[in-house]
């Protein structure tokens, strides 16, 4: 009986203890509803300049360790002609993946191409009156028109008097290295419009790029002094500069020709020696 009794008695205390309620995880609103989180939006992702014209003709699109004089020189134009097409208000200031218009944006942009008087033909003798005179009839088939001159035709002249040491090489070197003493006079290899003056290629040192046509531009890099500026024409033969060696282990002339931007042998266009 007394058994009986405790047992009881263990099994009313039992059932008096609270019973903890079992953790219950809110997946919903007040109303009983599954809450839906709404998608976060990712951040827009910033174009660069010009990323619409990406991979047409007459643009480029910037490379790490691009400057615009390189561009420039690569694309056979002032690179303040490239500045101004893209309506850069700083030319230092362009940025990886942007995309820039480096021909002009319509005809009337383009250079006149300046060819030169080819001596000892029948029109170098030919006075202005004759010139202006008007055609007299003639009965005689008319003669087929004479080709224009070609725009490699420049009447190319050596741009320093030193010995060649280097020749041109498509990868090792661009052009030609030319001997001489530091002060030696550096003159414009044709008639052209200085559309670089200073030093901030690598590789070039105190560096002048001319613009002759819409075909050619000349270097001449390593100088020692520049004796012109940017936007200045200059004549055949004029003095431009001074041999130097800056930026180069020894005094030189780096001399190039670019047929539209592109490294050409000067072997091809200056005269034999």
């Amino acid at each position: 009986m007394v058994a009986m009794t405790a047992a009881v008695m263990l099994m009313v205390g039992c059932g008096s203890r609270p019973l903890s309620p079992a953790p219950v995880e809110n997946r919903g609103t007040s109303a009983g509803r599954p809450t839906v989180q709404a998608p976060v939006a990712s951040p827009e992702v910033k174009q660069p300049p010009g990323f619409e014209n990406a991979g047409k003709p007459g643009y480029y699109t910037v490379k790490p360790g691009d400057t615009l004089i390189r561009i420039g020189l690569d694309a056979g134009q002032s690179f303040r002609d490239i500045a101004r097409w893209n309506n850069l208000e700083n030319p230092n200031l362009i940025e990886v993946g942007q995309v820039l218009r480096i021909l002009p944006p319509n005809i009337d942009n383009t250079l006149v191409v300046t060819r030169p008087v080819v001596s000892g033909t029948a029109n170098s003798t030919t006075g202005s009156s004759q010139a202006a005179a008007p055609a007299r009839a003639t009965s005689a088939p008319a003669s087929s028109p004479q080709p224009a001159a070609s725009e490699d035709d420049m009447g190319w002249i050596w741009p320093a008097q030193g010995k060649l040491i280097t020749g041109f090489d498509e990868v090792k070197n661009k052009g030609f290295d030319i001997d001489g003493r530091s002060g030696d006079a550096i003159v414009a290899s044709a008639d052209g419009r200085v559309v670089y003056a200073g030093a901030s290629l690598r590789g070039y040192g105190n560096l002048i790029i001319l613009k002759h046509n819409n075909t050619f531009l000349t270097a001449y890099a390593h100088n020692q002094t520049l004796m012109v500026i940017e936007d200045q024409m200059v004549k055949k033969g004029q003095k431009i500069a001074e041999m130097g060696n800056s930026d180069a282990d020894r005094v030189k002339l780096h001399f190039e020709i670019r047929r539209q931007g592109k490294p050409v042998d000067p072997a091809k266009y200056l005269p034999a020696r």
